[in-house]
């Protein structure tokens, strides 16, 4: 088994049906489900806008939206380990898919870690199953790393509390049905659940931006929405150091996964390119230059898989040092992306630069990957700050 091939396909078929359904359980089924579904018509989806509805019913089928919840809510019980490898076969096909299933993790995860038992109850099913889709409200347009910046504000009124304020750059807002929102308080930050339909949420999508185009982004307004007390998440003050943190994490292992994918998807559509382009009479693959770009490749993607799957192992164990194990592969899993990402592009030429091949997308996609869940220059910030710490007795 090679890289490039890293494992077999496993598919069942829907009895008393002709549809066939994929259920995604490892890494091998999801590359099955991803070659299938997804990468035939990734950069269609980056020229819509959009992924398709089929296509979120299809993830749905396949039991990818939150796999990591207990069977008896919604999901399969997955590992974390399991879960970065799915995510990273799906950053291979499609970043923008990719970041539906970060956002919505994170959503699904907090309300499963930090809600009662009667705000599990109401939405784990429906998040596990992928009948309800969760969005992630942290980034305002003044106020994007820098959560201190934060101006939404949720005032406690009769029992319950009233939002205001918006929430931009939100990944899968214009699908939505779910928004975990995170607002001021009178003691510091709350994390709030708000239904899509709930009077005063408006919802303005965003489109044309640089990366990741299809994952439907929307700035969101908040005016006056009225909620009852079951909508806060955790209790009051707890927010910004526990559930903020751990919500963040999540969504930075995800991202790491799927940058991964990204130098994957380089790797593979370069050794593919340089195998067949001929340049005066020998074939690319054959040239030293061109040799020494995919094989940092090879090493750039196996270092990243081992980092991410160190984190994921810390977070199985339910150890700390998964915070940093996930800055640092985040780090270095989104730099070797757009590294590779503008290599894979040389090795094309000017096809490189043309909608006919996929890294050119993959490109503009990577460098996404250094501006979300953390900056890179915040992650090295808080990279050398734990040095320091470990340095010092």
């Amino acid at each position: 088994m090679t890289l490039t091939d890293p494992a077999p396909p496993t598919r069942t078929a829907d009895r008393g049906t002709d549809r066939v359904t994929d259920q995604v359980t490892d890494r091998g089924s999801a590359r099955a489900f991803v070659d299938t579904h997804v990468v035939p018509y990734a950069d269609a989806y980056d020229r819509a806008g959009r992924v398709p509805e089929d296509l979120l019913v299809r993830v749905a089928e396949a039991g990818l939206w939150a796999p990591f919840l207990p069977p008896g809510s919604g999901g399969a019980g997955m590992d974390m380990v399991t879960l970065g490898e799915v995510h990273e076969e799906v950053g291979r096909g499609c970043s923008s898919l990719r970041s539906l299933l970060t956002v919505h993790t994170m959503v699904s995860w907090t309300v499963q870690r930090w809600g009662t038992p009667a705000q599990r109850e109401r939405w784990t099913p429906v998040l596990g199953s992928g009948q309800v889709l969760g969005a992630f409200c942290l980034s305002e347009p003044g106020a994007g790393s820098d959560t201190s910046g934060i101006t939404t504000t949720a005032v406690e009124s009769g029992g319950g509390w009233v939002l205001n304020g918006v929430k931009t750059w939100t990944t899968g807002g214009q699908r939505a049905d779910l928004f975990l929102v995170f607002a001021r308080t009178a003691a510091s930050i709350g994390a709030f659940l708000v239904p899509r339909d709930a009077p005063g949420v408006r919802v303005r999508p965003i489109d044309d931006m640089l990366g990741t185009r299809a994952s439907m982004l929307a700035q969101i307004s908040f005016d006056d929405v009225v909620l009852g007390p079951d909508a806060l998440l955790g209790p009051s003050g707890f927010t910004a150091g526990m559930v903020l943190t751990g919500t963040l994490d999540l969504g930075r292992y995800s991202v790491a996964a799927g940058s991964l994918g990204i130098l994957q998807a380089c790797l593979e559509a370069s050794s593919a390119y340089a195998a067949h382009r001929r340049v005066g009479g020998s074939a690319l693959r054959e040239l030293p230059l061109i040799q020494a770009k995919l094989s940092d490749m090879v090493t750039d993607a196996r270092a990243a898989r081992l980092l991410v799957a160190e984190a994921g192992r810390l977070k199985d164990a339910g150890e700390s040092a998964t915070l940093m194990a996930t800055w640092v592969a985040k780090y270095f899993a989104s730099t070797a992306a757009v590294r590779h990402a503008a290599e894979a592009v040389q090795i094309h030429g000017a096809n490189g630069c043309s909608p006919d091949y996929p890294v050119a997308r993959l490109y503009r996609d990577a460098k996404v990957m250094e501006i979300i869940e953390g900056s890179n220059e915040i992650q090295r910030i808080t990279i050398a700050g734990q040095a320091e710490r470990e340095r010092t007795p």
